[in-house]
């Protein structure tokens, strides 16, 4: 379902609910259900659009406008605050939410390692939980209720400043810095917008990593029609024990003034939780693609993708350029520029790998 300025319906008076349950909207009253017109909750207008875009802001996500899955999955997740449900790890229907979120934060904080706050209640956060129950005497259930709310309001009124975020991360990366050779790298071509473009670099990337002996996987071939959402390619990111993950992209906007390359990390807009590893990999990549490329840098920015928030290693989506802008479609199309993003990506793989 994808809904936009100028819908109407049931779906628009949801979103509009849950935006003012957030604050973002006021609450509006409804006209009698005998009226003809459009109640003003069930209209897509001018101070929704704002309110949606906000979101998307605040959130880290494409700012839009569009109500489409991913936004709406994020909305249903924000309704949810710490203490409003029990919570507990479910095998094959992880518990999502803000409140989610917000226990991993105050694990990761207190020093019991919860992995990545991500949202997603998985079993990191079920074995971390039990950890804490244990540790204040209570029973290891990993049932997360009354009894835990109370034993987080009293341990966090006299500890703070964890670092287990830090911590992980800094073992993570003495774990992937043995070089190359024996790395797994999934490499994600774009299948919309430029596809072929993406698969023609993410082809040469793949051949300049194998000559060096690092196992390299394709989320999808040049044959294949069929494409994997964002939440399916973290998955089979997760499941092929890859060690890092590269989304291959380009862009276009309504205007055709926006130009050059870009890369995306996990993170929060707001400068909260991400992943260093990520952001550090996203750094040396976008400065070899824009070196080599010529292309305008646009810099490294957290987000919450999909791909980049569920994927459990370090993950980046690299934009190569946008095909809006005669400047840059003209750049992409050419061998030349290909090869030349293709071995900007694989320095950058290569140096994030190198032995410290």
């Amino acid at each position: 379902m994808v809904i936009r300025h100028g819908d109407t319906g049931a779906a628009v008076a949801e979103v509009r609910a849950r935006l003012a349950h957030l604050g973002l909207l006021p609450y509006m009253s409804t006209q009698s259900s005998t009226d003809s017109k459009p109640r003003p909750s069930d209209v897509f207008d001018d101070d929704l659009d704002k309110a949606v875009r906000t979101f998307q802001q605040e959130r880290g996500l494409s700012v839009d406008g569009v109500v489409g899955p991913q936004t709406f999955r994020r909305l249903d997740e924000a309704r949810w605050q710490l203490g409003d449900r029990v919570l507990r790890y479910v095998p094959g229907h992880l518990m999502t939410g803000d409140d989610v979120a917000e226990l991993q934060r105050r694990l990761n904080e207190l020093g019991f390692d919860s992995g990545r706050a991500d949202g997603f209640f998985g079993p990191n956060t079920d074995v971390a939980l039990r950890d804490l129950q244990r540790g204040v005497g209570l029973d290891t259930d990993g049932i997360c209720g009354p009894e835990c709310f109370k034993a987080f309001d009293r341990l966090m009124r006299t500890i703070s400043g964890g670092n287990a975020d830090r911590l992980r991360d800094h073992i993570n990366l003495t774990s992937l810095q043995t070089g190359i050779a024996d790395k797994v790298v999934l490499i994600d071509p774009g299948s919309d917008l430029g596809a072929e473009i993406c698969q023609a670099v993410a082809v040469r990337v793949e051949g300049r990593l194998a000559a060096l002996g690092t196992q390299v996987l394709l989320t999808r071939s040049a044959q294949q029609t069929a494409t994997l959402d964002d939440a399916d390619r973290a998955d089979f990111a997760n499941r092929t024990g890859a060690d890092l993950v590269i989304s291959i992209h380009v862009t276009q906007t309504s205007s055709q003034a926006p130009a050059g390359a870009a890369t995306f990390y996990f993170g929060a807009p707001d400068g909260g939780a991400h992943s260093a590893n990520g952001r550090a990999l996203a750094e040396l990549i976008q400065g070899e693609v824009c070196r080599r490329t010529f292309a305008l840098d646009c810099r490294t920015h957290p987000r919450t993708w999909d791909l980049l928030r569920l994927t459990r290693v370090p993950a980046v989506r690299v934009e190569l350029g946008y095909l809006s802008n005669a400047g840059d479609a003209a750049r992409l199309h050419e061998t030349w520029a290909q090869d030349a993003a293709a071995e900007g990506i694989a320095t950058g793989i290569k140096r994030f790998c190198a032995p410290g």
